[in-house]
């Protein structure tokens, strides 16, 4: 289980990024943020996100539709 937990479905680019953003100020350091999104634009952008930002893409998965992100935050 994810130290926070952010339900983006039904949000559009860049909007699921964005509130990720602000959701991590809310994980200790290297705690986990679980995302949800349904926008088919946010696996290349939580890709990039994670790149730019230091933070680990731990896992990401797909069903119906929707899709789930584990980002681990940096240290």
């Amino acid at each position: 289980m994810a130290d926070v937990e952010l339900d983006a479905t039904g949000l559009k680019c860049p909007l699921p990024v964005l509130k990720a953003r602000k959701a991590m100020g809310q994980v200790p350091a290297g705690g986990t943020l679980e995302v949800r999104a349904t926008d088919p634009g946010s696996v290349a952008d939580f890709q990039a996100f994670c790149a730019t930002a230091s933070h680990e893409l731990l896992c990401m998965h797909e069903a119906d539709g929707v899709f789930s992100f584990l980002i681990r935050k940096s240290d």
